[in-house]
């Protein structure tokens, strides 16, 4: 098919008039004079045989026609102004979007970013958090990073870091912890998993303990409440070792609960990109270095 040649000087200087309604401060954007401006946008006229401003005595307005060529022109500019940027250094950046589970974007994958962009150049990754409940047909993500048992049905699953929950706190709070059985006496921090506390409870030997302390909607509020004293919260320990490292959260038992992994997930559907593959190898090499 042969396309016709687009008047992209008579596009822009249209474009520029339209956004400023203004053809003075529009041709002093594009460096012309305004009799060039006006040229440029009568040829257009011409061309499509319809007016696209109204010349009023003290500046313009945007016919019916011009209002609708505006927005068009404006996305397609953008369009284009964004694959430009994409070349650095000679190639071409392809963009790669995750939706990532809040808990593993802070504790695993941000602190070990610089290392893939150094690495992967070429990638501009752009990271969409979420709270485990994903949908990556309708969001258009090529990958999301979520914790489970890695059964998504019409997805291809590839297991990145195991993470045994435990019960974390703040310190003042550990100190009035001797066995798992003082749990009783303070507030157990909950999630929208309300099996979580029963099953550790239950591999920790106690028994008539029951949780019923705030309920949150994440790992990281969880961690947060817990941090500030609120309570006793059970969590993947491996996404907040800053905060224990750091004295925060402390850990007042032993045992571990494994309740799930996080996983790198992509739709069957959908065919895995070379900058999918160099991601998914460079996650799963993160672990397995």
């Amino acid at each position: 098919m042969i396309r016709p040649q687009l008047p992209l000087n008579a596009l822009r200087a249209f474009e520029a008039a339209a956004r400023h309604l203004n053809f003075t401060r529009a041709a002093l954007e594009l460096c012309v004079s305004q009799a060039a401006l006006s040229h440029q946008i009568r040829t257009l006229e011409d061309r499509l045989q319809v007016s696209l401003f109204h010349r009023l005595p003290r500046g313009v307005a945007l016919t019916d026609e011009g209002a609708a060529l505006y927005p068009v022109l404006t996305e397609a500019f953008d369009r284009m102004a964004i694959a430009l940027d994409r070349f650095v250094g000679g190639r071409f950046r392809e963009v790669l979007t995750v939706g990532v589970v809040g808990t593993f974007a802070t504790g695993w994958l941000l602190p070990r970013l610089v290392d893939f962009e150094a690495a992967h150049p070429d990638i501009e990754l752009r990271v969409q958090t979420h709270n485990n409940r994903i949908d990556l047909a309708g969001e258009g993500l090529d990958f999301a990073i979520r914790f489970g048992d890695g059964d998504w049905q019409g997805q291809d699953c590839t297991a990145i870091v195991d993470a045994p929950f435990a019960p974390a706190c703040a310190p003042a709070l550990a100190r009035r912890l001797k066995r798992a059985r003082d749990l009783a006496n303070v507030p157990l921090l909950r999630s929208y998993r309300g099996d979580e506390w029963p099953r550790w409870l239950q591999a920790a030997g106690v028994s008539g303990v029951e949780a019923c302390g705030p309920m949150f909607d994440s790992s990281l509020t969880l961690a947060s409440a817990a941090a500030a004293g609120t309570g006793v919260a059970l969590l993947p320990l491996r996404m907040f070792e800053q905060e224990l490292a750091e004295g925060r959260l402390v850990q007042p038992f032993a045992q571990t609960l494994a309740l799930g992994r996080y996983w790198l997930t992509r739709l069957r559907s959908r065919e895995e990109r070379e900058a999918m593959k160099r991601f998914r190898l460079w996650l799963v090499g993160q672990e397995g270095g």
